[in-house]
């Protein structure tokens, strides 16, 4: 009987450890925890075999667009456009099975935005706590019960805050800051803090009035200020927490086209790129009596990282991601100087996307659907191991491709496709 009873308790404590380290895993919002493209600590493959990682599991069914996952605990969160909705999903972590489904909002249709390189959702849901909060292509930003997926509230940016819909939809990811949830309606309202209860406004940006863009906001500190940072086609933006007072602003990466990466700020420096020419900045941010200044340490835009939309990594001092520059391929570059450390190309891949965990790059392809497991080095590109998705979505792309970022969790790698979504089990068991 005591032998029985030991074992029991020895099977609950592996058990209740399992759970933790799997929710300890959680990849809970757009770039994951920290929103720098790093997923939690995992202990995951260092390469895999001739054939790629095996495939625990596929779904389809989530509806058109560009849409990455959340995950938290044991469920995944994404969005899709089906049937002239905008749609959050919930799916099982474990077999890829839907949970619950929720439209909160129409999706946008084709005099509503540009919708030549792929209609769709293109935000991806943040969680935090017992909510869900997500955003729409047309500007609808909904909290939701985690459980069951019951909207507890909406509101549209457009008719509210006087919000434009972007060129190619809204595709920012609410960042939840306590009790706010920090969006980007643009205009005079550019960016607004809502109640995370029930949706009214808590806070405002001041002095800025600038286009929606594609830039997912982040928190950040340096000396004894807090701030977000957001881009819009004049260039990047930090806003006081408190106050909503602007702190500094940079024209380095704003461009008249589109400003879309995530910036990503390391102790006191701040750096970001954007595409159409505009290239890369590294801005020193410097406590002063008005609160902080910005200095240039280097603003490049020739043979440089110049990312379009797949994310930038930054990994022991070197930023990693995909530069449109000589037709695009796979870069290294010195965070501190700027220098180009290296260059891949990735033939037929236009683009790609990036995201880093347990000591690996992860390098999606944008045209072969390919995942390349990429050791970080400022050597050069150094693979160990490539998947190819089973198969590609019949959605049309347009002119588009396949541009949803990966993501790792609960020793998973989950990478979609349209309405696809594929979990490679990268676990080192």
């Amino acid at each position: 009987m005591m032998k029985s009873i030991r074992f029991f308790c020895l099977v609950a404590m592996l058990c209740v450890s399992t759970i933790a380290e799997a929710q300890d895993a959680n990849w809970p919002q757009w770039r994951g925890v920290n929103r720098d493209g790093h997923a939690a600590k995992q202990n995951l493959l260092q390469s895999w075999p001739t054939d790629g990682p095996s495939l625990a599991w596929s779904a389809k069914g989530l509806g058109t667009g560009y849409s990455a996952c959340a995950v938290v605990g044991d469920l995944v969160y994404t969005m899709g456009s089906k049937d002239g909705q905008a749609v959050v999903d919930c799916l099982s972590l474990t077999d890829g099975t839907t949970r619950w489904s929720q439209a909160i909002g129409p999706a946008g249709q084709d005099d509503d935005y540009n919708t030549g390189w792929g209609a769709g959702q293109r935000s991806t849901p943040t969680v935090d706590g017992n909510q869900v909060f997500a955003w729409t292509d047309k500007g609808v930003v909904a909290a939701l019960n985690r459980n069951n997926g019951d909207v507890q509230w909406s509101v549209d940016l457009v008719a509210k805050y006087g919000g434009k819909v972007p060129t190619w939809g809204y595709s920012a990811s609410p960042l939840v800051d306590g009790n706010r949830v920090i969006v980007c309606p643009g205009g005079d309202n550019f960016l607004i803090g809502l109640n995370r209860r029930n949706g009214n406004q808590v806070w405002g940006s001041k002095g800025v009035s600038a286009s929606a863009e594609y830039v997912s906001p982040i928190k950040a500190t340096v000396g004894n200020k807090t701030f977000y940072v957001t881009a819009s086609k004049p260039g990047l933006y930090g806003f006081d927490v408190k106050t909503g007072e602007k702190l500094f602003e940079d024209s380095a990466t704003g461009n008249n086209i589109a400003v879309i990466p995530t910036p990503i700020v390391s102790g006191d420096l701040l750096y970001h790129t954007s595409a159409y020419g505009a290239g890369n900045v590294l801005l020193r941010l410097v406590p002063s009596a008005d609160g902080l200044t910005s200095v240039s340490v280097y603003a490049l835009n020739s043979k440089s990282m110049e990312n379009h939309h797949g994310g930038v990594v930054l990994v022991d001092g070197v930023i990693y991601g995909f530069t449109k520059q000589s037709g695009g391929c796979w870069m290294a570059q010195d965070l501190a100087s700027g220098e180009s450390l290296w260059t891949e190309r990735a033939r037929p891949n236009r683009s790609g996307s990036i995201c880093y965990a347990d000591g690996r790059l992860y390098c999606y392809g944008d045209k072969d659907g390919s995942v390349e497991l990429v050791e970080p080095s400022r050597d050069g590109f150094k693979s160990h191991g490539k998947l190819v998705i089973p198969q590609e979505t019949s959605v049309p792309r347009k002119q588009g491709a396949i541009w949803a970022h990966p993501v790792v969790a609960g020793g998973k790698l989950i990478i979609r496709d349209q309405d696809l979504l594929y979990a490679f089990d990268v676990s080192a068991k």
